[in-house]
């Protein structure tokens, strides 16, 4: 579990998939057991705030967001309204739950990219926005671009190049600068594919 403070008032977490396992989580039961999901959380928050120094009372808003390749990201934030002001052991968690349809990777290296994108080329994906942002490349994978694959399939083969990023696509968007602009895939592999012939001799 990683943690980061953003303000006073509102902080992040970021888990894996194998965080969710060690707290007893499958994905599947993100929407169907909310009230066990609702005490993790709760104690997850908690454990959270005491790490990063955030008092936790009021009426929070946690919003959770499920990453495809990555796990999961949660924004808390502290709500202060009026009438609790004066209740500090007063908390109310409102808790909202949407799956992200991205799939976001990291690479150290340009040249690891070239390799990925050799792979993802012979797998008939075109498409994918790729960003340099803070010293590293960043692509990005919508639905679309991989509708034909198996997300399982993706992940493994994209985890050989690069890691699963809990970097958001609007960070992206906004900071980072854009190499190529949902066809990353065969503009890359079109002047940098020179692994080309030796995978398809491999194949």
């Amino acid at each position: 579990m990683r943690i980061e403070r953003v303000s006073n008032q509102k902080f992040k977490i970021f888990l894996t998939f194998d965080d969710l396992m060690d707290r007893g989580l499958t994905r599947d039961e993100l929407w169907k057991d909310l009230p066990r999901v609702h005490r993790i959380f709760s104690d997850m928050m908690f454990e959270a705030s005491s790490e990063i120094g955030v008092e936790l009372n009021g009426v929070l808003l946690v919003q959770v967001y499920l990453l495809q390749a990555q796990g999961m990201l949660v924004i808390v934030t502290k709500s202060e309204f009026e009438d609790y002001e004066d209740e500090e052991d007063y908390l109310e968690m409102k808790v909202t739950l949407d799956e992200s349809r991205e799939m976001i990777f990291s690479f150290d290296e340009f040249e690891d990219v070239i390799q990925a994108v050799d792979h993802l080329n012979l797998l008939n994906v075109c498409g994918g926005d790729l960003y340099h942002y803070h010293e590293g490349y960043y692509m990005l994978l919508l639905e679309d671009d991989i509708s034909h694959l198996e997300e399982e399939q993706v992940i493994a083969l994209m985890s050989e190049f690069a890691s699963a990023s809990a970097v958001t696509s609007h960070r992206l968007e906004e900071y980072g600068k854009s190499i190529a602009k949902r066809t990353a895939v065969v503009t890359i592999h079109h002047y940098f594919g020179q692994h080309q012939e030796e995978l398809k001799d491999e194949s």
